[in-house]
Formats: C-alpha cells, sequence, structure tokens
C-alpha cells in the first residue's frame, strides 16, 4: 500500500489551501460591502430619487472620505492585534494646529498645511507606538489614554477660539469642494491612498509581517521578524494619516473648533472590522475597510434622506460590528480546526 503525500506548494507561492481559502473569503466580504452599498443606494434612490443625484453622491463621497483614510492606518494596527483609539483625538489637534498655522501666518504654502498636519500626526503616533513596544502596555489602555489626553490638549489649545474660513487659503479650500469629472478631487486623493496601501500590504514584505505579527506574534518573533519595529511602524502610519485627516477636514470644512474628529475613533473601527479584518489580528485588507466607510456613510446618509432618526445609524453600525466580529471568530475557529486536521494527517503519513 502506497501512501500519498500531499502535493507541494508551486515554486515561489507562499499560499497554503487554507490561506487561499482564507483569501478568497476575504475578496467575497469586499464583494459583499460592494454589492450592499448598491443594494443601500438603490433602495434610499426608491424612497427619494434625490438620493441619487449629483450633489448627492458627491457628499455621499466626501462623507466617507475621511473616515476612509483612517481606516488604511487603522487596518495596519488591527492587523497586529492592537487598536488605535487615539485617531479622533489626533485629528481634531491636528486639524486645529493646520488651522492656527493659516491664521497666524498668512500665506503660508498649501503643502506646507499638509506637512504639519502629517508632522503632528506623526508625533501622536511615535508615541503610542513607543510606548506600546517599549514597556509593552496593551494598545487599548494607551491609546484610550492617549484619546482624553490629546483631546485636553486641544481643548487648552482651542481655549474657546473658532478657525473661521476667512483664515483659510482659498486654494487650501478647494480641496474640498472642487471636482474632477464630477468626482471630489478629495476623494480622489483619498482613494490614491487606499491603492497604494492596499497594494504594499499585499506586496512588500514589511507589511506582510504586520499579518505574521496578528497572526502569531511569538512565531513571528522566532521567525527573526523585527516585531517592535514593525508595530511601532504601523502606530506612526496611523498617527501620520489622521494627521493628514486633520488637514483634509480643514479643507473639507473650513472651521476648526474643539469638536472637530469627536467620534472618529468608533466609526472607523466599526468600518475596519465590518470590512473584515479580524479583531483578533491577522487578516483582514485595506480595501475591504475603505468600503465599509463608504457603506457605512451609505446608510447614515440613507437614513436622512428618509427621514427616519439618525439614532438608527448607531445601531445598525454596532449591530453590523458584533455581527462581524462573531463572524470572523467563527472563520478563525473553523480554519484552527482545519490546520489541526491537516497536521494530524501529515504525520500519520
Amino acid at each position: 500500500m502506497t501512501a500519498t503525500l500531499p502535493r507541494p506548494t508551486p515554486a515561489g507561492s507562499t499560499r497554503t489551501p487554507v490561506g487561499a481559502r482564507l483569501g478568497g473569503l476575504l475578496r467575497a466580504r469586499e464583494t459583499g460591502i460592494a454589492l450592499l452599498i448598491v443594494v443601500v443606494f438603490v433602495a434610499a434612490t426608491v424612497k427619494n430619487d434625490a438620493f441619487a443625484s449629483a450633489n448627492s453622491i458627491q457628499q455621499l463621497l466626501l462623507g466617507a472620505s475621511l473616515i476612509a483614510l483612517l481606516t488604511v492606518g487603522q487596518t495596519m494596527v488591527i492587523v497586529t492585534r492592537n487598536v488605535d483609539l487615539s485617531v479622533g483625538s489626533v485629528v481634531g489637534i491636528s486639524a486645529y494646529v493646520v488651522g492656527m498655522t493659516f491664521r497666524d501666518h498668512p500665506g503660508t504654502p498649501i503643502l506646507l498645511g499638509f506637512v504639519v498636519g502629517i508632522a503632528v500626526g506623526a508625533f501622536f503616533g511615535a508615541v503610542n507606538g513607543a510606548v506600546v513596544t517599549l514597556f509593552r502596555v496593551p494598545s487599548l489602555v494607551v491609546t484610550l489614554a492617549g484619546l482624553y489626553v490629546i483631546r485636553g490638549l486641544d481643548g487648552l489649545l482651542v481655549d474657546g477660539v473658532i478657525i473661521n474660513p476667512q483664515s483659510i487659503p482659498r486654494g487650501f479650500q478647494r480641496i474640498g469642494f472642487e471636482t474632477v469629472l464630477g468626482v471630489p478631487v478629495l476623494f480622489l486623493l483619498v482613494l490614491v491612498v487606499v491603492l497604494v496601501a492596499a497594494y504594499a500590504m499585499r506586496s512588500f514584505r514589511s507589511a506582510r509581517d504586520l499579518y505574521a505579527i496578528g497572526s502569531n506574534p511569538d512565531a513571528a518573533e522566532l521567525a527573526g521578524i523585527p516585531t517592535q519595529k514593525r508595530v511601532f511602524t504601523a502606530f506612526l502610519v496611523s498617527g501620520s494619516l489622521a494627521g493628514l485627516t486633520g488637514a483634509l477636514f480643514v479643507a473639507l470644512f473650513a472651521q476648526v473648533d474643539v469638536t472637530a474628529g469627536r467620534g472618529y475613533e468608533f466609526l472607523v473601527v466599526a468600518a475596519v472590522v465590518v470590512g473584515g479584518v479580524a479583531i483578533f489580528g491577522g487578516s483582514g485588507t485595506v480595501i475591504g475597510a475603505a468600503l465599509a466607510a463608504v457603506l457605512l456613510n451609505t446608510i447614515d446618509q440613507a437614513l436622512v434622506s428618509s427621514r427616519i432618526s439618525g439614532f438608527w445609524t448607531d445601531a445598525i453600525a454596532g449591530a453590523l460590528l458584533l455581527a462581524a466580529i462573531a463572524f470572523d471568530r467563527s472563520l478563525s475557529l473553523r480554519i484552527a480546526r482545519k490546520l489541526r486536521t491537516q497536521e494530524g494527517a501529515h504525520r500519520d503519513v
């Protein structure tokens, strides 16, 4: 009797049958979210045909853009089994610093406004990453504390003063309302960031290391992956993108006060998890998270258009979040059982 050996993985390929199946499920998740966006959009249009107007679609895309941008950094963090709850506060303080720069220094180049926002965000991202990696404090604790500390600093900085549109250069504001062939420029900028990040997460080894860390941190260290450096980088990118979001917040709204970015952290985490990024780390895509941001904003706008209480938006987002976590947990358990079965079969052979 001859034993049949398992077929080897093709040269140059690192995907196991289980990994391939997981990849297929993630792609199906993204397709499902895209279809759900279409369903919600069509249903809202049937209820109110103005929902499909060009202006309404532009507002829908603009409303989803800032959250979609934040999901890029949050995806990198959550994939490593961490979380960044400080992003909303970082958006707020970055937005105010950018607005204050334009107000106090008329003639400041537009590009410098973005540099300032990214620098502020990168600073707080670096602080979060350093505390998490060097002192091994759970990221939930670190970034939750950061949420309140940064919001308090923002309150001291603002001190009741509002940045008005008159202080923001017209060219900077144009980024928030100009369109190209009917598509908002701000949305196109975010789309470029999402696509570049998606390519990097799929193609670059340093980005792929994040998945290895989230799947099994101890095994990742034994494999020689610099886990602390990678996790620190994930927080640094998350903070930098939150700072960029703060700058774009100024471009979009041209007015900043102490409430800027408040509540964004929940929306971002909800979008990331609903988009297929496992809250337990190790799997998920930037594309799925960005699509989920569009979905949540479409639901929100559909409820407003249908004159349904906005409180349902949070309820639906929470329900989708619970469903996504339950689905991911069930999926991870099935994959673990499958791997154990395969290991047992190989030993028997």
